[in-house]
């Protein structure tokens, strides 16, 4: 591993730590000013956003639901790099077995890594219905209404 991606793994596992805890400051500490996020509620762009975005999330968690890095890769180059990483994020007694999956881009500022980009996402309910729906997107099929929509 380079020292980069040491540097990154750091930063990534001190940002958990950091929400963990529920310390704004150091959640937004390694992020850029232009930070662009794909959360699963929404979308957003900007450091004050993203600030924002956190203490509803700081109050879910209060209430015992673990964020713990199960996995992390991680591949730099000399200015931008991207990790990804699964955590156990959501209430044991829901599904156990479900990941929060997020994905990181970022580049160096001054010679430090910033997190530029952060994207969340939890697998779809019924997982092989998204599948059979991505396939037909892609292969120039029509898309099925969203459930609970009517054709007629």
């Amino acid at each position: 591993m380079t020292t980069d991606e040491q540097s990154i793994r750091a930063l990534i596992e001190s940002w958990a730590a950091a929400v963990r805890a529920g310390d704004l400051d150091a959640v937004v500490a390694g992020h850029a000013d232009d930070i662009v996020m794909h959360d699963v509620p929404e979308n957003l762009r900007g450091i004050e956003a993203y600030r924002e975005a956190w203490p509803p999330f700081f109050e879910w968690l209060a209430m015992g639901v673990p964020f713990d890095i199960e996995s992390l890769e991680v591949t730099a180059g000399a200015d931008v790099a991207f990790a990804h990483a699964l955590l156990r994020c959501g209430p044991a007694d829901e599904d156990p077995g479900r990941r929060l999956r997020i994905t990181f881009g970022l580049r160096k500022e001054g010679g430090r890594w910033v997190v530029a980009h952060e994207h969340h996402s939890f697998p779809i309910a019924g997982q092989a219905a998204g599948v059979a729906e991505v396939r037909r997107c892609t292969s120039g099929g029509t898309r099925a209404p969203p459930p609970g929509t009517s054709t007629a």
